[in-house]
């Protein structure tokens, strides 16, 4: 199944003249173009990438089955080449971070179209709007394969040609360098790996004048035939013919950059407008004192009475033009803070409402605990509650016991202090009647 879907992919001459660019006014020469320099840019990025060949070699075909379905007019070559690279790093099972591919890219940028070399932030705007792109984009390669996106190279038929036919290892390295360059071509969507394969050891061996057999022929016993393998040579040896390719800028929706060239050169077309705003009224004022020596010099004549009168009234005009320059800086000066002042009203009238209204979330966040809080407490306090009656019950019966053991401990005492008190009355009544008794007995013996 994967090489029926494969076989899809494989287009003929006129399926490639009728391509969706030719349908939008691209012509051969562009596309080829942009092919190249797409090509270029996925190579030149894995290598920064420290990528194996294979994942280069899966991107550009990815890169170029895309094209034959899509526009180079709706999809910027930038753009998809950084994308292929992406998705090719995990296809092939070497994967990198859409951070890296990003900044391999915009560094790639910044050298081939001589800007300055800036650091590309990672929590900027502009960082976060690449990410975005770079995963759309391979969400479009990815529909538009179907999600079939197996890739057959032709470097892995090479050595076992080569070795069948036993060349030597100069050749060998040619070979692979010519397939590394055919990825560039549309040879990968015209041909199948086996013919291209057999085209760059054709070519190969014709630079080296390394004979190969012929009788029969060797193209034969590796299912090619001798047409396949003159194309293949004619696109490589137009492919070498063909000057460096350059960015070609066709794409409707906006020149796509990595850099940030486009708000630099807002901000240098601002910064040349505003100089040349501000330098009229200087140039205006500068121009009337001129314009009155002149005016002098014509209606002078000679007479030292007229110089007088010129030279006062070039004195008077002087001091006017001194008295309203002031007034203008202060009319200035004035409307600058006015709107300062505005603005710092406008952004204080912000805060003061956004303050408010977090205010306002911060008392209902603090009743909402105050309820919470005065749940958990009416539970605690129903629970004391009980506690307290309960312990208040036990304390009443304590103090109960111990009043009655009191009032006991009371009536004895009683009852011994009265038995007590008698007994020494009693004493006392005898003790006094014996002393009565003796008096009387010593007064009759006086007597």
């Amino acid at each position: 199944m994967i090489y029926t879907a494969i076989d899809n992919f494989y287009l003929t001459d006129d399926e490639l003249q009728n391509s969706p660019s030719r349908k939008d006014g691209i012509d051969e020469a562009t596309e080829t173009t942009l092919r190249i320099y797409g090509c270029d840019l996925i190579q030149e990025s894995g290598i920064l990438l420290k990528l194996p060949q294979a994942v280069m070699a899966t991107g550009q075909v990815l890169f170029h089955r895309f094209y034959c379905k899509k526009s180079f007019a709706r999809f910027n070559v930038k753009k998809v080449a950084a994308s292929c690279v992406w998705l090719a790093s995990k296809l092939e099972e070497s994967p990198r971070k859409s951070r890296q591919v990003i900044i391999v890219f915009h560094r790639m940028e910044c050298r081939r179209e001589n800007l300055p070399l800036e650091f590309l932030d990672l929590n900027s705007k502009k960082f976060a709007e690449l990410k975005i792109e770079l995963s759309k984009t391979e969400r479009h390669i990815l529909k538009e394969m179907g999600f079939v996106c197996h890739v057959e190279h032709p470097h892995k038929f090479i050595s076992n040609y080569l070795m069948t036919l036993g060349t030597p290892q100069e050749l060998r390295q040619e070979a692979w360098n010519l397939a590394n360059d055919s990825l560039r071509t549309t040879l990968c969507v015209r041909f199948k790996s086996a013919v291209v394969a057999c085209g760059v050891v054709y070519a190969a061996a014709r630079r080296f004048q390394v004979p190969l057999p012929e009788n029969p022929p060797w193209w034969k016993a590796f299912d090619a035939e001798k047409s396949g393998i003159d194309e293949v040579c004619r696109v490589l040896a137009h492919l070498y013919s063909l000057p460096k390719a350059q960015y070609v800028s066709v794409c409707k929706d906006g020149d796509f950059s990595f850099s940030n060239k486009s708000s630099d050169s807002q901000l240098q077309l601002i910064s040349k407008e505003i100089p040349r705003a501000t330098s009229l009224p200087a140039n205006n004022n500068s121009t009337e004192p001129k314009a009155a020596p002149s005016g002098v010099n014509a209606e002078s004549g000679g007479s030292k009475d007229i110089t007088k009168v010129a030279l006062d009234k070039l004195k008077e005009s002087k001091k006017t033009d001194d008295e309203s320059k002031p007034a203008e800086g202060e009319a200035r000066e004035e409307l600058i803070p006015r709107s300062k002042s505005d603005h710092r009203t406008e952004a204080s009238g912000d805060k003061s409402k956004e303050r408010d209204r977090d205010r306002d979330r911060e008392g209902e966040r603090e009743r909402d605990r105050i309820k919470a809080q005065d749940r958990d407490r009416g539970r605690d306090s129903d629970r004391e509650r009980e506690r307290d009656e309960i312990e208040r019950d036990r304390d009443r019966a304590k103090d109960r016991g111990r009043h009655r053991s009191k009032d006991r401990g009371r009536e004895s005492g009683h009852s011994e202090k009265s038995r007590h008190h008698s007994s020494r009355d009693r004493d006392y009544h005898s003790s006094s009647y014996s002393s009565r008794e003796k008096d009387r007995h010593r007064h009759h013996s006086y007597a």
